[in-house]
């Protein structure tokens, strides 16, 4: 019971420093993208702290981290900006249709989630989940490399000289803190220390380097600052509930549904290799969609699950959902009352967090087993981690996707066999081998010789399975080819669910299908295949 205790309190520590830490990390990620979306910075920590809450409390993944994003911001841009265009300046419609397309996206999500959808997760192949990760590791990493830039009038440019060298230093001091003190005792929180002894360097040394209040006053903001989140009553009497309202952010509600899904989903999956636990595809969607309603409500630009932040938390030794729960509350904290001590700390500091964050996320094996894995599966891990980079998530996610299952569906296409023999009184029988399908249909015509076959035929579909729609077309012709050659065809062992398919589109192919099959194996096959 002592050691119980212990361990749950040994927990309980972890997750309350690491929720710090990564309260801490979310400031300037959700500042940077809420200024890539073109809205206030206070849009984009509400956005943090509701959807990290509430997908805390109810999400299907404990220690996930979720917030604003890059990848949703940037397809926000464009919608806000033409939201803009439809008034006056100065009443900020594009802010209120974001407000009003987050919120139907958060009902597409919940969509999802209901129809049990985001069980099909799990159909992403590995070589997939390493180039998102790689891909994402690149992504964080070039992200960062902005801090190192400031604007000179009006013009942006990389940091030289001395302000390059404490910049450089700083990052290089925080990364060797976090490398270095686990080694030292691995209970001490390393990234919350490292960001407090650099930010203590900068301050008691009075170094002239950039910190969070200086990022978010030259990106435009007026400071950290802000009250409690609001209900924006303004949506419903600024947006118009119409079809043309309904035109214009429905498409944009459906891509930021999907690539927050795909990214929440992903992050899910690599949390759970982490942690060797499984969490719940459906109840994620049901939480990220419900999050986003709230916080479409409250004037958050809505967001999904941050892979770098969820990397820091479990690093951390988050694992539960209150680390969750205490960086959101944290993070209103920082908003309410902190703001001041919080705008202090060093963007370096915060960088060399992130950079550590790269390390960890990359999947240096992939480098190891390159030349060793099959060469699709290398072309579709090199692909997903271009396009991440070049595009965004969600189309290099799809693309490996559909890359993996056509070489899937080409390799599976060669398997088609017809081994062939004949029984004594001259019937010719054509055992087939392998799944017909779309793709194994031109391979399984030419295995038949309709013209020199002897005038009874047996297709036997014992080792096979007729698979789709295209499989069963092609045995309708091969059907009509023998019987206007004048010769008797029978089908063996099919299926119960093809007899019935094949029946239903030509109801006179029940005269070739033999259903009184009384070899054993065929219905251990069929009630397996019922099964499957």
């Amino acid at each position: 019971m002592v050691q119980f205790i212990r361990n749950r309190a040994a927990s309980i520590k972890n997750d309350v420093f690491s929720g710090l830490t990564v309260a801490l990390a979310l400031v300037p990620e959700a500042v940077a993208f809420a200024f890539v979306a073109g809205v206030d910075p206070l849009v984009g920590l509400y956005a943090a702290f509701m959807i990290g809450l509430i997908t805390s409390i109810f999400g299907g993944r404990p220690g996930m981290i979720s917030g604003a994003t890059g990848a949703l911001a940037v397809v926000m841009v464009s919608l806000v900006a033409e939201g803009n265009a439809m008034g006056e300046a100065s009443e900020q419609l594009g802010l209120y249709y974001l407000f009003a397309t987050v919120i139907l996206m958060g009902f597409i999500q919940m969509a999802v989630g209901l129809l049990k959808l985001g069980k099909f997760v799990r159909l992403i192949p590995h070589p997939v989940m390493m180039g998102f990760v790689n891909g994402l590791a690149i992504v964080i990493f070039l992200s960062q490399l902005g801090m190192f830039k400031e604007t000179v009038n009006g013009e942006t440019q990389w940091l030289q000289g001395m302000e390059l060298a404490i910049m450089g230093g700083l990052v290089a001091l925080t990364m060797a803190i976090m490398h270095f003190l686990p080694m030292i005792n691995k209970r001490l929180p390393e990234a919350l220390i490292a960001i407090g002894i650099v930010s203590a360097i900068v301050i008691l040394g009075g170094l002239d380097v950039a910190t969070v209040g200086s990022f978010i006053r030259d990106g435009g903001g007026e400071g950290l600052k802000g009250g409690l989140p609001i209900f924006q009553t303004e949506i419903f009497s600024k947006v118009p509930f119409n079809w043309e309202t309904l035109a214009f952010i429905g498409p944009y509600a459906v891509i930021l549904a999907a690539i927050g899904l795909i990214e929440s989903l992903m992050t899910l999956n690599l949390v759970d290799e982490l942690t060797e636990t499984r969490g719940s595809s459906n109840r994620e969607c049901l939480a990220q969609g419900g999050a986003n309603i709230v916080t479409g409500l409250f004037g958050g630009m809505g967001g999904c699950a941050m892979i770098g932040q969820s990397i820091i938390n479990i690093k951390s030794g988050g694992r539960t959902r209150l680390s969750g729960i205490v960086a959101a509350v944290t993070l209103l904290g920082f908003i309410l009352f902190a703001s001041g001590v919080i705008e202090q700390v060093p963007i370096a500091a915060l960088v060399g967090v992130m950079f550590m964050v790269v390390i960890g996320t990359f999947a240096w094996s992939s480098f190891r087993i390159l030349n060793k894995i099959p060469l699709p599966d290398a072309l579709v891990l090199i692909t997903v981690s271009s396009l991440t980079v070049v595009f965004d998530l969600a189309i290099a996610v799809i693309v490996g996707i559909i890359m993996s299952a056509l070489v899937f569906a080409w390799e599976n296409a060669k398997r088609i066999r017809a081994r062939k023999r004949f029984l004594p009184d001259g019937t010719k029988v054509y055992e087939i081998w392998g799944p017909l399908f779309f793709g194994s249909i031109q391979v399984f015509k030419s295995k038949f010789d309709v013209q020199n076959d002897p005038d009874r035929i047996i297709i036997d579909f014992m080792e096979s399975r007729v698979s789709d729609h295209s499989a069963l077309e092609a045995l309708f012709q091969l059907v009509e080819k023998y019987e206007a050659a004048g010769k008797e065809v029978l089908i063996q062992h099919l299926s119960e669910d093809c007899q019935k398919l094949m029946v239903k589109a030509s109801p006179k192919l029940a005269n070739v299908i033999e259903s009184n099959v009384d070899d054993p194996r065929y219905h251990v096959m069929s009630q397996v295949q019922q099964e499957a």
